[in-house]
């Protein structure tokens, strides 16, 4: 099954959230409409800034533990190189949940 690696944020250089998802559209309109209480909800976090695609869900969650593991400063290179902007990149999602 695959898997999507995510990075949600409220705004650049914000408080990121690292996520794993099979649904990734799902998943981010969840973080956009903020029903759940967490931590997602208490920084609103619901820009997505960084995906990445996984053929195989144990491949994506060991991709999200070791992101999580990472320097801030890996984690912002990371989200800029393929996002320079950091534009939301939810309205552009061209994936098949």
């Amino acid at each position: 099954m695959a898997a999507w690696v995510y990075i949600v944020t409220n705004q650049r250089n914000g408080t990121l959230y690292i996520g794993v998802t099979a649904h990734l559209a799902t998943r981010i309109q969840q973080h956009k409409s903020q029903d759940k209480p967490g931590f997602t909800q208490r920084h609103k976090l619901t820009k997505l800034v960084y995906a990445e695609r996984h053929d195989e869900i144990v491949r994506a969650i060991q991709r999200e533990k070791s992101l999580k593991r990472w320097p801030r400063d890996w984690k912002l290179a990371l989200i800029e190189e393929l996002n320079p902007e950091w534009d939301d990149l939810f309205g552009s999602l061209s994936i098949e949940n």
